[in-house]
């Protein structure tokens, strides 16, 4: 395989000016389609693979979005996509944080306390057409510079999209990453 051709670029800040920090953008280059792209960020049988998480959703803007994860579910009238666009964007609000998650996922009291301080943030897929690749930005937005949660996203958006992007390239995701 050509490295140039499917490298991943590095996690980096982006946001507009006066709004330093708020957006983590993760940018890489995956050997598929932009329809199998799609289907590996809203088939629930793909993204239980490389997240072990799986969406409810009829993926249309305003509709409502259940995250199952290890038996829980999380949902919430908030928890919404706000724009789907088959093959070329996806944008949702990040899930509710519950106690049941933050005991599951291994989280203490005190970061589960900070976490729901936090405001809502959302992430945004771009997928673009690059040859025989698709390019991929992730942005996940409205973040708090210095936020609990901006931390948690900046190791965690690194290891779940290098792992989509080996289960679409190889047919095998990544195993988890230890925390």
């Amino acid at each position: 395989m050509d490295s140039n051709a499917s490298t991943a670029g590095p996690a980096s800040m982006a946001g507009n000016a006066g709004d330093e920090g708020r957006a983590f953008v993760y940018t890489t280059y995956i050997r598929t389609t932009p329809d199998e792209l799609w289907k590996a960020l809203t088939d629930p049988v793909f993204t239980r693979r490389y997240w072990g998480v799986a969406f409810e959703s009829d993926w249309t803007a305003g509709s409502t979005m259940v995250w199952e994860e290890g038996g829980r579910t999380t949902s919430d009238p908030a928890q919404v996509v706000l724009a789907a666009e088959p093959g070329r964007l996806l944008s949702y609000t990040w899930h509710t944080f519950t106690p049941e998650w933050a005991l599951a996922v291994g989280i203490g009291e005190d970061v589960y306390a900070r976490l729901r301080e936090e405001g809502r943030s959302k992430v945004t897929y771009r997928i673009e057409p690059a040859g025989d690749m698709v390019k991929l930005t992730v942005v996940h937005d409205d973040l708090d510079p210095r936020g609990t949660i901006r931390a948690l996203v900046a190791e965690g958006w690194p290891a779940l999209i290098s792992s989509l992007k080996s289960l679409l390239e190889t047919g095998e995701e990544l195993p988890e990453v230890p925390r």
